[in-house]
């Protein structure tokens, strides 16, 4: 692995590019990547020839259980799309050109991201890559464009990660010892770390903006520059892998858990913005109180409206829910406010670059899929007309308002009976991504925790 990253231009890297650099052995390994339920890169390394030669104009494959496996790999029941019954048949991965990237922090590397399909092309519908680009087709019908951003929040141990598996992910040194959010000393201590990233990110074509120190001991934030809403998840899930890479590579360890202790966890607040075909910002209306226009409106209604039985793919996992904590900057509350960190919904920005913020997702949320149900609530916001209620000022935590689900197995019922999502996902999302839910609810129901020993094993 290549320590000393160098920032590279950033013209993107076309397939030209890619095959030249190979034949000129500057590249050797084209790592082919797709995205699975949770969000995570899964693939192959495949040698530079072999890509130019088969893969490039042939696609490569895969088992289809990638789509229908729990965070552990264990073959799971309840998915229609892949089982036994099935005999765990391959699909294909397809590159898609769009996301070709180098990747410095690894010599002689590649990646490209690739859409999953069935063996006659035919989508893979369960695909979070596909899941989002219905949902941007379905809003180019309105001649509209979703633009994304994501901020990620990790925390650093000063413990490598084979080193934080054996000890249980117990007692690890955080690399700071104190809250540092803004805290320049306290992202110094670190600074070596975080500019590797930094420099490996923008060398893959990723635009960095800046890091800063958050309230979790050890707890850090690295910004990048909005863009296309695929874009924006691609990206996600290249700086997600690269992250832990680098991470490892220099003796650390990092995690984005939602909530890895019972101090501040890790959130994911995603910013959306909508701009018409030619790049006009459609969302801005200086006549009004808070300068949106009626489509900014109706398309935050529709976000309030759907929140809870679209929660299941702001918050996936059992973990996630630990962050919904009064007090906690996480939110509880369904409301909206301008600038008001206290609602589900902060409107931030003014003219060209206002938006909103989802503050709901933690660090373990598949962006595809958040953002996936981000346009349908917008768009079903527009279509159904809906009306904005009145901004929240003041302390949402204390508010009356609708909350959000406290646990999984809320957010999975809610899903479960939604006709909402039975139209504009289909059946066979919500069937499977339901399955995902009631995977991990029947894991956690049956596992034995610390909690439970601490608190039964002398005193009850």
């Amino acid at each position: 692995m290549n320590s000393q990253i160098k920032q590279t231009d950033k013209a993107p890297y076309k397939f030209s590019d890619l095959a030249a650099d190979i034949k000129s052995k500057k590249i050797d390994t084209v790592l082919v990547g797709i995205v699975d339920m949770q969000g995570r890169l899964q693939g192959k390394r495949v040698h530079g020839d072999f890509f130019l030669k088969e893969v490039a104009t042939h696609a490569t494959e895969g088992c289809n259980y990638l789509m229908a496996v729990d965070v552990d790999m264990n073959t799971v029941p309840g998915y229609d799309m892949s089982s036994w019954d099935r005999g765990y048949s391959d699909f294909m991965m397809k590159p898609d050109w769009d996301t070709l990237c180098k990747i410095p922090w690894l010599d002689g590397t590649a990646l490209v991201i690739a859409d999953s399909l069935w063996l006659d092309e035919s989508d893979v519908v369960a695909s979070p890559r596909q899941i989002l680009k219905k949902q941007i087709a379905r809003l180019a019908e309105h001649n509209l464009v979703p633009y994304t951003g994501t901020e990620l929040e990790f925390i650093v141990f000063n413990d490598t990660y084979e080193m934080a598996w054996e000890k249980g992910y117990k007692d690890l040194i955080p690399a700071n010892q104190y809250n540092i959010d803004y805290s320049l000393l306290g992202t110094s201590r670190v600074e070596g770390l975080l500019r590797a990233i930094r420099l490996g990110m923008a060398g893959a074509g990723l635009e960095v903006e800046s890091a800063k120190g958050e309230c979790n001991l050890g707890q850090h934030e690295i910004a990048f520059r909005y863009s296309d809403a695929l874009t924006s998840a691609d990206r996600h899930v290249i700086y997600k892998l690269g992250a832990k890479e680098i991470a490892s590579e220099m003796g650390y360890a990092l995690t984005f858990m939602a909530k890895f202790n019972e101090r501040e966890g890790n959130s994911c607040h995603i910013h959306l913005s909508v701009r018409d075909k030619s790049g006009k910002a459609v969302m801005a209306d200086d006549s009004d109180q808070y300068g949106m226009s009626p489509l900014a409106k109706s398309f935050i209604a529709g976000q309030l409206k759907y929140m809870q039985e679209l929660t299941l793919f702001f918050a996936p996992n059992i973990n996630s829910y630990k962050r919904y904590i009064e007090g906690s900057f996480a939110p509880t509350a369904l409301k909206w406010g301008p600038d008001n960190r206290t609602c589900a919904l902060r409107l931030v920005g003014h003219g060209e670059s206002l938006r909103f913020e989802n503050r709901v997702p933690g660090g373990d949320v598949n962006p595809y899929l958040a953002e996936a149900a981000m346009i349908a609530a917008g768009i079903a916001g527009m279509e159904e007309k809906l009306e904005l209620e009145p901004a929240f000022t003041g302390n949402a935590y204390k508010s009356e308002a609708a909350r959000v689900p406290e646990t999984l197995a809320a957010a999975a019922e809610l899903w479960a009976n939604s006709a909402f999502v039975k139209k504009i996902f289909g059946e066979e999302v919500q069937a499977h991504y339901l399955n995902m839910a009631n995977t991990e609810l029947k894991a956690f129901n049956s596992a034995v925790t610390d909690w439970e020993r601490i608190r039964t094993f002398e005193r009850m």
